[in-house]
């Protein structure tokens, strides 16, 4: 009984090394499988970016000379907007009209809304004569909000000019290049008919979503 029973413990472990070999073969092909795998699913770095050139070629990796329209103003034709109420673009040259102040601005001679018609412009939309900064109260010793707590400190204010902490039409607004850019595959959703080329900020679409208070 004895050589018997040590006869099949033999055979078991013989059997265990074997399987336990295997399992340790069959994880090693595993693993190499996966890195393989990894290896074919590695991006060539041409695709990575949109000048489709290599990423640490620096001659390949510079963009095409900047040209901007020479149009005068008045005399360039509209860009499509981006997408529903992004700033215009520039159709037109605006050399000499830089740097804009609050004092020497040059571009509301042509598209403040009362005469923007007349000059063939894009006039300014609503949201550039509304003030949303609150007015709080300060009198050296004491502050005092300007509004309700609960309302967020934001107020809304409608002027009749250009409201100035929107002055710098430069900061939004640039100039479109003429040279060959990328490839845009974005496909803009407008709300409006004519989206491409008017806002929609005015009236009561200021007011959406808004706790606020109307001055």
């Amino acid at each position: 009984m004895k050589k018997i029973s040590i006869r099949v413990l033999g055979v078991s472990f013989i059997l265990a090394g074997l399987i336990i070999s295997g399992c340790s073969l069959s994880g090693e092909n595993s693993r190499d499988i996966k890195v393989e795998t990894k290896q074919q699913q590695k991006v060539d770095e041409e695709a990575i970016g949109l000048r489709q050139t290599p990423l640490l070629d620096e001659v390949a990796t510079v963009s095409n000379e900047t040209t901007y329209s020479k149009e005068v103003a008045g005399g360039g034709y509209k860009i499509k907007r981006a997408f529903q109420d992004a700033p215009p673009m520039i159709p037109h040259d605006i050399e000499g009209m830089l740097p804009i102040s609050r004092s020497s601005n040059a571009c509301i001679d042509c598209h403040t809304p009362e005469v923007a018609e007349s000059m063939g412009a894009t006039p300014m939309p609503s949201s550039h004569f509304i003030d949303f900064r609150p007015k709080h109260n300060f009198d050296g010793n004491e502050f005092k909000k300007g509004v309700d707590v609960m309302k967020n400190e934001v107020s809304i204010k409608k002027q009749n000019n250009l409201v100035q902490a929107r002055f710098n039409c430069s900061q939004c607004h640039a100039p479109q290049s003429a040279g060959n850019a990328p490839l845009n595959t974005f496909q803009p959703e407008f709300t409006g008919s004519n989206g491409e080329f008017k806002s929609s900020w005015k009236d009561e679409k200021f007011l959406e979503g808004l706790n606020t208070v109307v001055e």
